[in-house]
């Protein structure tokens, strides 16, 4: 069953080579999705009790549903976060898949966790983090931001033993991210939000906390500042909120996400002053580190914290809870997990980190193009002044069906996926440029293309 046969050394051929065809394409298609009845017509029954056959599978895939997926990273993709990553970092994500890594251990896989340290601690220093700090990759922010609320509960009730049964509470600003309530959710606490105009400062959080009843302020936890918010790219009072936390005694943690990427440019990183004070943050280098999906990195400033309320027990685990060594499954909820952060490492190696700062610098210098040329632009107007690499605009006149009939058009004639937020209540449009090929002739494309009603 095992053997190397033929038919196995002509599907390897093939995969490689759909793999190398598809980094080739520049620009990459756009493409689009397609209803569940259109991809049953087209792809007939795929699970079969014979099989089809590998290269028939593949062929289904790539002439049937990877064209009814849109390519995230498409220059003109330009919604919710996109992505971008780098040539080598898609190549070693086969290599991993390859290598069949167990990523949880230092036992099973001690030279893939050392490299994906090597990745974590160039992002604690971006931040500035102190030498012991360390974590872990894990999926996305949503399992970072729970990982690290799951953590400053555990220090939390383990401060006041009474406080083991006691539903915790969380602050947090007006703009952060929905997973924080949806954590929270899970947790099965409570959720403040914290000031008004999208921005979190040192003055909201201090006011918050003194307006809170005194149950209330002790079953206070934690406050969440974000570092780029999503929808804006609006970046918090990080010093300001780090010193009412350490007043306080509520543990920091800074949503980074999606803006964490930044701080590897020299011209953004003091917006993120403050970081550094931080107890945990949370960044995804799939969003703007060049990075193949799925990579987040949880960074804790003492990891021993969170180790304590991660770590699982069990008889067959012992062999690993009982060592000395770095267990990456330690430091988040999960326990089966895998290398995810070795492509983000293999880029960063091959590359340098300078390329990476470049590349940051000239996303960030697309992003202001843009602005520009939006307010040059007869039909638009910046809503906001913009934030990081996001561009939030109103096409003036229009109503909410029309952004959308706009948006859907756009898609299907292959231009651009940008579609409609909204800001203050009001419908608008947002650019969120993280991708080195996005220049500023695919945004005046766009702009263009808004000039008449749909």
């Amino acid at each position: 069953m095992h053997r190397q046969d033929t038919s196995t050394e002509v599907l390897t051929q093939a995969v490689l080579r759909y793999a190398v065809d598809r980094m080739r394409l520049d620009p990459v298609p756009l493409d689009r999705p397609r209803t569940e009845a259109e991809l049953r017509a087209m792809a007939g029954r795929t699970i079969t009790p014979s099989g089809l056959g590998g290269l028939e599978a593949l062929r289904v895939f790539a002439e049937v549903l990877a064209p009814a997926c849109i390519s995230t990273d498409h220059p003109r993709y330009l919604s919710f976060v996109p992505a971008a990553p780098t040539e080598s970092a898609i190549l070693f994500d086969l290599v991993v898949g390859a290598s069949c890594i167990y990523g949880g251990s230092w036992l099973e896989g001690a030279g893939a966790v050392f490299a994906e340290n090597e990745a974590l601690r160039w992002l604690a220093d971006l931040a500035g983090l102190p030498a012991g700090a360390g974590g872990v990759f894990v999926s996305g922010g949503s399992a970072g931001n729970l990982s690290a609320l799951v953590a400053a509960r555990h220090r939390w009730r383990s401060a006041g033993p009474g406080r083991a049964r006691v539903r915790g509470l969380v602050l947090a600003g007006q703009g952060a991210h929905s997973s924080i309530v949806a954590a929270a959710r899970v947790m099965d606490a409570d959720v403040v939000a914290v000031g008004a105009g999208g921005r979190l400062t040192g003055v909201d959080l201090a006011a918050a906390v003194a307006a809170l009843d005194p149950a209330d302020r002790d079953r206070a936890f934690a406050v969440v500042a974000t570092a780029g918010t999503t929808n804006a790219g609006i970046i918090d009072d990080l010093a300001g909120v780090a010193a009412v936390a350490d007043t306080c005694g509520l543990w920091f943690h800074v949503d980074a996400a999606y803006g964490g990427g930044a701080m590897v440019a020299s011209s953004a990183r003091p917006l993120f002053d403050g970081i550094e004070r931080c107890d945990s943050f949370v960044t995804d280098p799939h969003k703007w580190l060049f990075a193949p999906f799925d990579c987040a990195a949880l960074l804790y400033r003492d990891p021993e914290q969170a180790r304590v309320a991660h770590a699982q027990h069990a008889e067959y685990l012992d062999v690993l809870t009982e060592r000395p060594e770095w267990n990456p499954s330690d430091f988040a909820y999960h326990l089966t997990r895998r290398a995810r952060g070795l492509p983000f490492w293999f880029s960063l190696a091959s590359h340098g980190t300078d390329a990476y700062a470049e590349a940051v610098e000239h996303n960030l210098a697309t992003a202001r193009a843009a602005g520009e040329l939006v307010t040059s632009c007869g039909h638009t107007q910046l809503v906001r002044d913009v934030g990081l690499s996001v561009v939030l605009f109103r096409r003036i006149g229009w109503t909410p069906e029309q952004y959308e009939a706009w948006s859907d058009r756009a898609l299907l004639d292959g231009l651009t996926l940008t579609v409609p937020t909204s800001w203050e209540g009001e419908t608008v449009l947002r650019f969120c440029i993280v991708n080195p090929r996005t220049t500023a002739h695919d945004i005046q494309l766009i702009l263009d293309s808004l000039a008449s009603d749909p």
